[in-house]
């Protein structure tokens, strides 16, 4: 009983072999996936998916990244789709500064205007967030998102930072980061955030865990982070799996 909150096997990365890599995650012991669409593109694949899978949910939102390629449409598009029965979030959405294709005040626009639709349609919020820490919880903070409240997407931050995003409202999803060597934050994050508050996740095709670091990732390894944050706590496997499966179904309302 393991669900991958956060997976993008929408991508091209799994053109070839898409429905082997779901039979690997069921036969992993993965219950659900939550296929995230970020553009038009992965939008449509995150639907396709969602319908033709029982276990597969979507969430639908606007990468910060491409903010400035956002349309009146793409908002109305994501406001209307908040409506189908396998939608269960929005996102994912944010902001990144790494990446300087959109700039800051796009970013701010497109972020604030997807809380406001999240909040219209009260469904949780994926975020995404690189380099933009600060901003990000202000915006947050600003547009009352702990209304609708959501998921920090592959936390990465700081264990004062982790709290102060429970505070308002917000699940701490740990990836494959987690499971490698030196990787001192995420393990320090997955020992002092409390169990309700935590979720697992791939982010597949990328960021895959150890051994397979460097690779392509795929859904049936978030087992591997499971097991990464149970021996962090001193739980069971079992324990994980089943606490973060039910965070993340109470969560998406399934």
């Amino acid at each position: 009983m393991l669900f991958d909150t956060h997976a993008h096997l929408n991508a091209d990365q799994f053109k070839e072999d898409r429905e082997e890599t779901i039979q690997r995650a069921l036969e992993a012991g993965v219950s659900n996936i939550l296929v995230v669409g970020f553009d038009e593109e992965t939008i449509n694949g995150a639907i396709e998916l969602a319908e033709k899978y029982d276990f597969i949910y979507a969430a639908v939102g606007w990468h910060p990244v491409d903010a400035i390629d956002a349309t009146e449409k793409d908002f109305e598009r994501i406001e209307q789709l908040a409506y189908h029965k396998k939608v269960v979030a929005l996102g994912e959405m944010g902001l990144d500064y790494y990446w300087d294709k959109s700039p800051k005040e796009i970013q701010h626009h497109v972020f604030r205007r997807q809380i406001q639709i999240a909040r219209k349609v009260n469904l949780p919020i994926i975020i995404h967030n690189r380099d933009a820490t600060q901003d990000c919880i202000q915006i947050l903070r600003e547009e009352k998102a702990n209304e609708v409240g959501g998921i920090m997407h592959c936390f990465s931050g700081s264990v004062e930072t982790a709290k102060e995003c429970v505070n308002l409202n917000f699940h701490i999803s740990l990836g494959g980061p987690v499971t490698f060597k030196n990787a001192r934050q995420p393990k320090e994050v997955a020992k002092e955030i409390p169990l309700e508050r935590l979720l697992i996740e791939t982010d597949c095709p990328y960021l895959a865990p150890h051994p397979y670091r460097g690779k392509r990732n795929e859904s049936a390894y978030v087992k591997l982070v499971a097991e990464q944050i149970a021996e962090l706590k001193d739980l069971s496997f079992e324990e994980i799996a089943k606490k973060t499966t039910d965070n993340a179904k109470q969560l998406f309302r399934i």
